[in-house]
């Protein structure tokens, strides 16, 4: 009870910590104040100026300092993998215990409450383990989001074949950015998708939200997507890649019990 209170909490200073959201659309100067600005959007931002001095360009100081962040959180991002691998692996037990205390009356479920967090403790699972990674790296991704939207200097470049600052003009990082948010996305519930119908549904819903979003958006943005896309797609490769190999065998195993 304690953990979900804290949780509540986190979620509540996470939401006042991204209210500057609002100012969207305000260039980042060393006169913006509160504590989102000056504190995660502002170093982000020079630190993309300063990158790009040396790289050469802005595209290319994007690529790096998106790398360079999916590295720093990259051992937060293992964590919350690993938990949600541990909750996969008891999901038949928790569902034979939801089987067991099906009725709805109060002594029941407080009973399986009680079995349930005896489960949590006989496998050392947190239920809650996967979510304080999350709370931590999504203001990081969001800053380095609002930086490359408010940082006016990358607006007067170009990179490749696009301005950073309008949208691709030949629509190919949306669909790039589409493209990978599915494969990324595929690998991240191989094995599961198939069990659960809203998982499922967001495996398409996601990547074409990201291409509408992108037509629109600076090809910055796009980049950006592109970039920590593949670079999720990588890494969930080195993570999970046992088990995407074994996927495809599992299914087939199924189809000859069948």
């Amino acid at each position: 009870m304690k953990k979900r209170i804290f949780l509540v909490i986190g979620l509540i200073l996470l939401m006042a910590l991204l209210s500057g959201c609002t100012e969207y659309n305000q260039p980042i100067t060393s006169e913006s104040k509160g504590f989102w600005n000056e504190y995660i959007v502002w170093p982000l931002s020079q630190l993309i100026i300063w990158v790009a001095e040396f790289a050469g360009g802005y595209g290319i100081s994007i690529i790096i300092v998106t790398l360079i962040i999916r590295l720093a959180i990259l051992p937060l991002m293992i964590k919350q993998t690993k938990s949600s691998k541990a909750m996969q692996a008891i999901q038949p037990e928790m569902e034979a215990l939801k089987q067991k205390y099906s009725s709805k009356d109060q002594a029941t479920q407080q009973k399986l409450q009680q079995e349930t967090m005896a489960l949590f403790q006989k496998h050392g699972v947190n239920p809650l383990a996967g979510c304080f990674p999350l709370l931590i790296q999504m203001p990081i991704l969001i800053g380095f989001y609002h930086a490359i939207s408010r940082t006016r200097e990358i607006a007067e470049h170009n990179f490749l074949w696009f301005d950073l600052g309008s949208p691709d003009p030949y629509y190919i990082l949306p669909l790039v950015a589409g493209a990978t948010t599915f494969i990324q996305q595929k690998m991240m519930m191989a094995g599961t998708a198939n069990q659960n119908p809203q998982m499922a549904m967001m495996l398409w819903m996601m990547p074409i939200m990201i291409i509408v979003f992108a037509i629109s958006f600076p090809a910055a943005l796009s980049l950006y997507w592109v970039v920590g896309n593949i670079f999720m797609i990588v890494q969930t490769y080195f993570i999970k890649g046992p088990e995407l190999k074994k996927t495809p065998d599992t299914g087939k195993a199924g189809g000859a019990k069948k």
